[in-house]
């Protein structure tokens, strides 16, 4: 029997535990492989499958989150401009203290106070509660101005952007003098500034805007012609009557009086020129040319208006003084009113003052028991016919067109009429 005389070594000692793990893996891993050559392929539909267990696919989560991201900061903003808002409602800093708060700018003819008595009742005012359309509404009713924009600048500014109309002539209404712009807008003299423009009859303030628009435009088409070609004859002139659209009527400076020109409705710039190149002439047939009548073809009409011009009411004494400082010529301050029949002028020498007298007869003194009006009728006006190279163009108003002459003959016949003397003056010539 043998006998122990030392130690016995354990089979754990042999073999380690820490080894045990590692083989019942190995030992696992060869039964699962055992399991998958021996499973049957009819069975692989009995496999778990894996389910999704959220209720929302990724990209739709994904959206949603950045939305509420947005939305927080949307949210924080609004926050954020509604404390803003409410600081500066309430806030002292954004009111407008003075006057010196609001600029204004493009004033020439406009003065400061005119302005200010717009813009004044929003000093005190908080700068954001001023109604910046309403301002400038305000404004553009000033005569003066033609365009206005009011801005707000932050903490407490305001500026006033004016734009002026631009005056284009004087104009009588009533017992007044205004300026007046090319759309017809009447202005007050501004009391600093000289012109040198004409002064246009025929407006009121009764008229519609359009008709005083349409009446600029006839005055526009004048002055044009007259200056075309760098001759500057607008400047010879004192008035232009606006009154009737188919007679122009202009008052022309002269050396030895003004001289009222009819001009109709077209060929301004012709028929003025016939003025200026026959006055000279018509002064020494004439002792006294007030008016000149050119609408009619081939024939001039001088001093047509017997009766005097009717225009507007006397100005006063302090507006006839404003409309001197402002450049009105002095011809147009007077106030021509209604006359009674004035002496006839002399008749044209190449007419009637040089022909040979004729012996009465039976026959003349028999025409003037039944004709006593021809002696009143001949001496009213003169007739000078033109000549070929300077007769105007025809003109369809010309010949149709009413005249506001007294006893002016008005056609080429009674021109020819006016030639012959009368029996009356034939007789007188006869018998002195």
């Amino acid at each position: 029997m043998a006998r122990k005389t030392g130690p016995t070594i354990s089979q754990e000692e042999c073999y380690p535990l820490a080894d045990e793990p590692v083989r019942e893996e190995l030992d696992d891993a060869r039964l699962l492989d055992l399991d998958v050559e021996q499973e049957s392929p009819f069975l692989r539909g009995q496999k778990r499958v894996s389910v999704r267990r959220g209720s929302l696919p990724k990209k739709t989560a994904t959206r949603l989150a950045w939305a509420a991201i947005a939305f927080g900061i949307v949210f924080v903003c609004g926050l954020a401009t509604a404390a803003l808002y409410h600081y500066g409602e309430r806030s002292w800093r954004f009111r407008v203290e003075s006057s010196d708060d609001i600029e204004i700018t493009g004033l020439d003819n406009i003065t400061r106070a005119q302005v200010m008595e717009v813009m004044g009742g929003d000093i005190g005012r908080n700068i954001f509660f001023v109604p910046l359309g309403q301002r400038q509404r305000q404004l553009e009713q000033i005569p003066w101005v033609d365009s206005a924009s009011v801005m707000r600048f932050a903490p407490n500014r305001l500026k006033v952007d004016i734009h002026e109309r631009t005056p284009v002539a004087f104009a009588r209404v009533g017992s007044r003098i205004l300026l007046v712009d090319t759309a017809g807008t009447l202005m007050e003299l501004p009391g600093k500034k000289k012109y040198s423009f004409p002064v246009i009859l025929g407006m009121n303030h009764g008229e519609p805007p359009s008709t005083r628009a349409a009446r600029m435009r006839i005055y526009k088409e004048v002055v044009s012609q007259l200056d075309s070609g760098g001759t500057q004859h607008s400047q010879e002139l004192s008035e232009v009557d606006l009154s009737d659209p188919d007679d122009v009527k202009v008052l022309a400076n002269n050396a030895e009086g003004e001289v009222l020109v009819h001009l109709g409705s077209s060929n301004y710039l012709d028929r003025y020129k016939l003025y200026v190149g026959h006055v000279q002439e018509w002064r020494q047939q004439f002792d006294k040319v007030e008016s000149v009548d050119l609408r009619y073809d081939r024939q001039i009409i001088v001093n047509p208006d017997l009766q005097g011009s009717i225009k507007q009411a006397p100005l006063s004494s302090s507006a006839a003084k404003k409309a001197i400082a402002a450049g009105v010529k002095p011809a147009a301050l007077i106030s021509h009113m209604p006359l009674g029949p004035k002496p006839a002028a002399a008749a044209p020498a190449a007419t009637v003052a040089k022909l040979p007298a004729k012996p009465a007869t039976k026959k003349t003194v028999a025409r003037r028991r039944h004709k006593p009006a021809v002696k009143k009728a001949k001496a009213k006006a003169g007739a000078v016919p033109v000549p070929k190279s300077t007769a105007k163009p025809k003109t369809p108003h010309a010949t149709a067109g009413r005249s506001s002459s007294v006893g002016s003959p008005k056609s080429a016949s009674d021109a020819a009429k006016a030639k012959k003397p009368s029996p009356a003056i034939a007789k007188e010539q006869e018998h002195p």
